[in-house]
């Protein structure tokens, strides 16, 4: 059930099948085999529910249907049902944390109060985190820094503040109670009954809240989602969820619970320091990442990417880090966001073909689930002349989607390449992996193995041509092995003595031995 590669998408932007200026369901529909084309396995669709659209969609109104600018239920089981026939797999993101106010359970849950003073109790006023005073939980972050001052919102008809992590137009929820746990339960049990095959589990570190924390990744978390996952088992096996729970490593991994909670979760980590290392030029960054990296579950998996629809968290850099990647990606004002960088992947890169292939060519070969976003694999462009991540989530081109599929060279073409040869290849999707010492800090070397395959990746995170000889670094074992290698990509033969990493080069090489594995040395 853990994916090859997973295909992120907003359907607003995606395909437009009734020529109104806004992407459905009709459309993506449509695109399904260019997408089959490509490679990937999994679709992750971002919030396709009726919402007044001040978060994109992440400001949920209604949970239990699909919003009328991408269609109707038909169009959207239609396209499911496509779907499944080609061979894709479809996970939608489940806003767990808060609802939009215009949710019919927060206009409920707005009780004024009697002429008496005291309150009425409506059935759903403890749905949400409701407060007389806006001092509780002092001390926790203001998520969207750039647009609120603060966790709370007055509201003037419950005459209280309600808490809120990201705008205010998007109270939180209440997992204290469990008439809300349940409800969420029905939500996934609804979409799970219609053939959804899984759910990215938005911002799920927020769900509950304690004095003298920080109000996320607390155990309580983890306890639903153990009892989330336990229904959902039961109910609808061989169903997957994806963790979204920014953080550090050691606070992440426990969202796969010992394999009883998530079976994927994102490593931000592992994001920051592939864009770290190229702009230090300094592999040496990844290996360290890799190496404190904690070994998932059976049946568990990283999931690593490259951009998303969010802007990139910069937060836990050290002030050089930091000062370096805004140099490096985003020198101008307008390309960053709450503090963070607001770019798609091909204009943070200067459209450098060659960066943009050795960072796809990195993601591909190492450890974890790799997830693209819609766009990069034409190098389709950002606008930061739209707000907010607006500029992050621009209209898919498809005049170039259809140009590059035509053109053998072409960045697309190169991708599609790349996933078949990794889906194709048990070490590069399902191996083990052995870092290798380079004695550069700008070239990274490892090897991946399975099953008597092996396959070397070596990549070079500067812009200056580099000499390697490989076959020294394998290791002695290895080394009288090693017969011959074979380049991935060209199918030509390599000398391992002899390797020449042009500026920002990846080579995969398949290594060719005289018995069928080695040991590590």
């Amino acid at each position: 059930m853990i994916p090859q590669a997973v295909y992120e998408l907003r359907v607003r932007s995606f395909a437009d099948g009734d020529g109104d200026g806004c992407g459905d369901f009709a459309g993506l529909r449509r695109r399904l085999p260019y997408l089959r084309r490509l490679g990937v396995d999994w679709l992750w669709l971002l919030p396709i529910h009726p919402s007044p659209l001040k978060d994109d969609g992440y400001d949920v109104s209604d949970y239990f249907a699909v919003h009328p600018d991408y269609g109707t239920m038909a169009d959207f089981r239609s396209f499911l049902a496509e779907a499944h026939r080609l061979g894709l797999r479809v996970m939608l993101d489940l806003v767990l944390n808060h609802t939009s106010d215009q949710h019919a359970w927060f206009q409920q849950a707005r009780a004024p109060r009697s002429p008496c003073g005291k309150e009425n109790i409506l059935p759903r006023r403890d749905w949400y985190v409701w407060s007389r005073t806006d001092r509780k939980y002092a001390g926790v972050p203001v998520v969207f820094r750039d647009y609120e001052k603060s966790n709370w919102a007055w509201d003037p008809r419950a005459e209280a503040y309600y808490w809120h992590r990201f705008f205010s137009s998007q109270p939180d929820l209440n997992y204290e109670n469990p008439r809300v746990r349940r409800a969420m339960l029905g939500v996934a049990d609804y979409w799970l009954g219609l053939g959804v095959d899984g759910f990215r589990l938005d911002a799920v570190s927020f769900l509950f809240e304690q004095e003298g924390t920080l109000c996320k990744h607390l155990p309580r978390t983890h306890s639903y989602l153990r009892a989330l996952r336990r229904e959902i088992d039961r109910r609808h096996p061989g169903r997957l969820l994806l963790a979204e729970a920014f953080g550090r490593l050691p606070v992440v991994q426990p969202y796969f619970g010992g394999g009883k909670e998530c079976h994927l979760a994102f490593n931000f980590e592992l994001n920051e320091e592939l864009f770290l290392a190229l702009a230090f030029a300094d592999g040496r960054r990844i290996a360290r990442c890799v190496e404190r990296t904690p070994a998932p579950p059976a049946g568990c998996a990283w999931a690593t990417f490259l951009r998303s629809h969010d802007e990139m968290g910069l937060g836990a850099l050290a002030p050089k880090e930091f000062g370096r990647m805004v140099e490096y990606y985003a020198p101008h004002s307008r390309q960053r966001l709450h503090g963070h960088i607001r770019r798609r992947l091909a204009p943070m890169l200067g459209n450098d073909r060659r960066r943009i292939e050795l960072l796809h060519a990195l993601l591909l070969s190492l450890p974890g689930v790799p997830v693209l976003y819609y766009g990069d694999e034409i190098g389709l462009q950002d606008d930061p002349s739209l707000p907010d991540r607006y500029g992050l989530r621009t209209m898919m081109d498809w005049r170039e989607a259809e140009r590059q599929e035509a053109e053998p060279g072409s960045l697309l073409s190169w991708l599609k390449r790349a996933l078949r040869l990794r889906s194709a290849s048990e070490a590069l999707s399902r191996g083990s992996m052995r870092l290798l010492d380079t004695r550069d800090k700008a070239v990274l070397a490892f090897c991946r193995e399975r099953g008597g395959e092996n396959v070397a990746v070596v990549a070079n995170l500067s812009g200056s041509e580099k000499r390697f000889g490989l076959k020294a670094r394998l290791g002695p074992p290895a080394r009288a092995a090693v017969r011959e290698a074979e380049d991935l990509h060209s199918l030509k033969p390599v000398r391992l003595d002899r390797l020449r990493l042009e500026p920002y080069g990846c080579l995969w090489l398949k290594l060719s031995r005289t018995r069928p594995s080695f040991s590590s040395p």
